[in-house]
């Protein structure tokens, strides 16, 4: 997906949700738990494989008033960063 938004290279994330291999809505549920236990500015590094988090988590972070900082193409999954409001 060309119109994604690319996460700085130099993110250094507070904690790691490993949500490799589950399907919607399961990373987005996830995700909510753990940006829960999170103090403000503090960042979540969400792994998955689910293509639909693509457009799930940017648009949650939206409603939500979290800052989503991008994502990064690894091997086999992607990482989302979000910073939590």
């Amino acid at each position: 997906m060309s119109d994604s938004k690319k996460a700085d290279e130099g993110i250094t994330a507070n904690a790691v949700l490993d949500a490799k291999g589950l399907s919607c809505p399961m990373p987005l549920l996830r995700t909510k738990k753990e940006i829960g236990k999170l103090a403000t500015g503090e960042i979540l590094q969400i792994d998955g494989t689910d293509p639909g988090s693509r457009n799930d988590i940017p648009g949650w972070c939206d409603r939500a008033g979290h800052e989503y900082l991008g994502e990064k193409e690894e091997t086999g999954y992607i990482s989302f960063f979000i910073k939590k409001g």
